[in-house]
């Protein structure tokens, strides 16, 4: 380890020689590489995390460069999977660190064949889905996790300790993304991203440099626009009703994968996930006007455009995607535009 690269960190109050050395002993695995994840992740790799491993099922486009500070255009351009295209701009920061990519969907599949159990899990996810699978198996696994989540110009993160209250603690069950909308739908800022991930940066850096007494209890609030930024005190013991703290329960890992598969002879993908309530096409209808193209309402789904795909969604949740083959892509965009469970 060079002390000239970490020699301003070492001299911050609670890092010193010790904690520098715990967080290049650390693995930490970021799940989702986009805006999130890539200003996390550079943040983690300059600071010395020993070990990062990346976890991204899309590949780069040209709307993701506005706020996802790893890619290039030539990225966009060649449409480099974002796990490949993050971990080479990393290694190129700090050529003593490992960074190890995975060009693939976080499900508990993907979680049960990590080759070891990571010290720390960061969401960098675009959809609540994914969040409660992280959520389930690291209070499961007893590994210490950091949510965060950003749109328009608000944002949250919250630290997730093994032994405190846990996500489904605030929110029993995700929302879907037309309910609370998207980065497609009402847009996100740079500077929001910007701010929910210094917070989810700084924790990491406490809880492995072993500062456990320093890190935040709450939930980390922010508004960029109004310039409001806060801390919202929540109770420090998890709720008796919670079916993962309380019952050692956990149903996103107990719940069937949704099924992605190519259309034989067709240029497309069917996405089939397991829903338990109808899909309200209306809401998602009107989620969609002005944001996507040939957006229409018929009495069976609702079809539109977006990304350069055909998409139409039915209301078991069932969606049909056009013009493409790729199956990770095709559950990317169905959680950027329909969200809920693929």
């Amino acid at each position: 380890m060079s002390d000239a690269r970490y020699s301003r960190q070492t001299r911050v109050h609670g890092i010193g020689a010790r904690g520098q050395a715990a967080l290049a002993s650390s693995t930490v695995l970021v799940i989702g590489v986009g805006a999130l994840g890539t200003h996390s992740a550079n943040s983690l790799a300059r600071a010395g995390v020993g070990t990062l491993w990346l976890c991204d099922r899309d590949i780069v486009d040209l709307s993701n460069l506005q706020r996802q500070t790893l890619f290039e255009e030539r990225d966009a351009q060649e449409g480099t999977p974002k796990a490949i295209a993050a971990a080479r701009a990393l290694s190129r920061a700090n050529s003593a660190i490992a960074v190890e990519p995975f060009v693939a969907h976080c499900g508990p599949d993907f979680l049960a064949s990590l080759p070891q159990q990571p010290d720390l899990v960061l969401d960098g996810t675009d959809n609540f889905a994914t969040r409660y699978v992280i959520n389930d198996w690291c209070k499961q696994r007893g590994v210490p996790w950091i949510y965060a989540g950003a749109v328009g110009a608000e944002g949250a993160a919250m630290v997730v300790t093994p032994d405190g209250p846990c996500l489904r603690c605030l929110w029993p069950e995700p929302p879907a993304a037309h309910a609370i909308g998207t980065c497609e739908t009402i847009g996100v800022l740079e500077p929001v991203i910007a701010a929910v991930t210094a917070f989810q940066s700084a924790e990491v850096i406490k809880w492995l440099a072993g500062q456990r007494d320093a890190v935040t209890k709450g939930v980390f609030t922010c508004d960029v626009w109004r310039g409001n930024y806060s801390v919202v005190r929540t109770a420090q013991q998890s709720d008796p009703s919670c079916p993962a703290c309380a019952k050692k329960s956990f149903p996103a890992l107990d719940a069937r994968e949704p099924h992605a598969a190519v259309l034989c002879g067709r240029d497309a993908v069917q996405i089939d996930p397991p829903r338990r309530a109808a899909l309200d096409l209306d809401a998602l209808h009107g989620s969609l006007q002005g944001v996507v193209g040939d957006l229409s309402r018929t009495q069976h789904y609702v079809a539109f455009a977006a990304d350069g795909v055909g998409i139409r969604v039915f209301a078991s949740g069932r969606a049909l995607l056009f013009g493409m083959h790729d199956l990770l892509r095709a559950r990317a965009l169905y959680d950027r535009w329909i969200g809920g469970g693929a």
